[in-house]
């Protein structure tokens, strides 16, 4: 018989894993963030994205501001639910919603833990260099991303991986996972393993300080730095333009041949000079303005040495 299935997620990253399960199961209820204001005068509420997917589903959507009220635990209750599958829900799940479930609430996680913890896994791995990452199902417990593991999948970061594209081939992938691992469940065949103690580590939530990019870097990690944030909230920097700097976000880069003072344009072809090596911009996007590759750019903004970014 299929799962009587609660869904607790709220951005893009999460629909796919509702469509698969909606498939197979059913879903008796869909958790996710309340609307928030949107356009520039925030008059207008936007539903999440999970939000929008349920109401073309047919299913029914709850928001609640919190899960740790006895009233919130005895509607969660009653929903008699097998399992909760749970994908960036955003909000932390006490003892009494974890426990609810026949079989428990299972987590898609989008790294290899118990490597990056917490809140942002696919742009720190990005950003920290790291050669591969992956998703997870993890059965929850009440510690952060501590439960044990049920499915994994890695894939390998190369120097044109950005956090976007990471980002969609992983929502796709835990997708399948989450449909693979339900499918155990409800065979009465998943199993779990605890997750390796050594190799911790903790994804913090990506701040507004991080997101100036450092020349004084070696290339590589300039590199990694600018693609993790790729495009939200996006790495910057300062370029010379019209007589003044102006703030531009750099999208996408790649290695290149050269070398000289820390953020100096070395050629005509947006190749930026790091502390180590170089790098070619090759696509940016100025504050209020569409992204546009550096071709592009450069026939409306020529940028030709010596001018240097900041």
């Amino acid at each position: 018989m299929p799962l009587r299935l609660v869904f607790m997620g709220t951005p893009e990253f999460a629909v796919p894993t509702l469509r698969v399960l909606h498939d197979e199961h059913k879903i008796v209820a869909v958790y996710t963030r309340a609307p928030k204001p949107a356009g520039r005068r925030g008059l207008e509420v936007q539903p999440t994205p999970v939000e929008l997917a349920a109401r073309q589903l047919g299913i029914r959507v709850t928001t609640p501001s919190t899960l740790k009220t006895p009233e919130a635990h005895d509607e969660f209750r009653a929903h008699n639910a097998d399992a909760a599958v749970v994908v960036a829900y955003g909000m932390i799940l006490p003892q009494a919603i974890l426990e609810a479930p026949k079989f428990g609430c299972f987590n898609l996680h989008a790294s290899l833990l118990p490597r990056w913890r917490g809140a942002a896994p696919i742009n720190r791995a990005i950003m920290a260099g790291d050669a591969e990452t992956g998703v997870m199902v993890m059965k929850m417990d009440v510690g952060l991303d501590t439960g044990d593991i049920a499915l994994s999948e890695s894939v390998p970061i190369t120097d044109e991986t950005t956090e976007v594209r990471l980002r969609s081939y992983l929502a796709d992938a835990g997708a399948r996972l989450m449909r693979q691992a339900m499918r155990a469940l409800e065979r009465g065949t998943l199993q779990v393993t605890p997750q390796a103690s050594e190799g911790v580590t903790y994804a913090a939530k990506i701040e507004k300080g991080e997101t100036r990019i450092d020349w004084n870097r070696p290339a590589r990690e300039v590199l990694r730095h600018i693609h993790g944030l790729s495009p939200v909230p996006g790495a910057w920097c300062e370029m010379p333009l019209e007589g003044a700097p102006h703030r531009v976000k750099i999208l996408l880069c790649e290695m290149a041949s050269g070398c000289g003072e820390p953020g100096a344009v070395l050629d005509d072809r947006l190749t930026i000079a790091c502390s180590q090596g170089a790098l070619r911009i090759l696509e940016l996007q100025r504050a209020g303005k569409q992204a546009m590759n550096a071709e592009e750019f450069l026939r409306g903004t020529p940028l030709r040495p010596p001018p240097r970014l900041s």
